[in-house]
């Protein structure tokens, strides 16, 4: 794997926090690993959108294993990059750390978007 470019920008971001939008913030955890078959970028990674509660409503990271679907046709994977909404959990293809923010940043938008203009 190549060195990103962009990774000093996102391990900058461990431990930091951010009011985004009122009672919403953000919340940035990362750390580097090393290369293994469930995180071979080498990071440990979190980043999420909460509410004023203190509830998580978005989480990107790579925290743990995840099994998307279920029955016979569930898929798993070997790579942990998973994201979260809500009860929702999806999978993530990891390319590089800007594109990991370019995404979550993307998503906040977007829900702080539907719950600010919601009647």
């Amino acid at each position: 794997m190549t060195k990103d470019s962009s990774l000093d920008n996102l391990l900058y971001l461990d431990g930091v926090s951010y009011v985004v939008d009122g009672p919403y913030w953000v919340k940035f955890e990362v750390k580097q690993v090393p290369d293994t078959l469930e995180k071979p970028h080498g990071l440990d990674y979190s980043l999420t959108l909460h509410d004023g509660d203190g509830q998580r409503i978005l989480g990107f990271d790579n925290a743990h294993p995840i099994r998307e679907g279920s029955g016979p046709g569930a898929k798993t994977r070997i790579e942990y990059d998973h994201t979260h909404k809500g009860e929702r959990i999806r999978f993530y293809d990891y390319k590089d750390a800007v594109t990991l923010l370019t995404d979550f940043w993307a998503e906040v938008d977007k829900i702080l978007e539907e719950r600010i203009t919601k009647p």
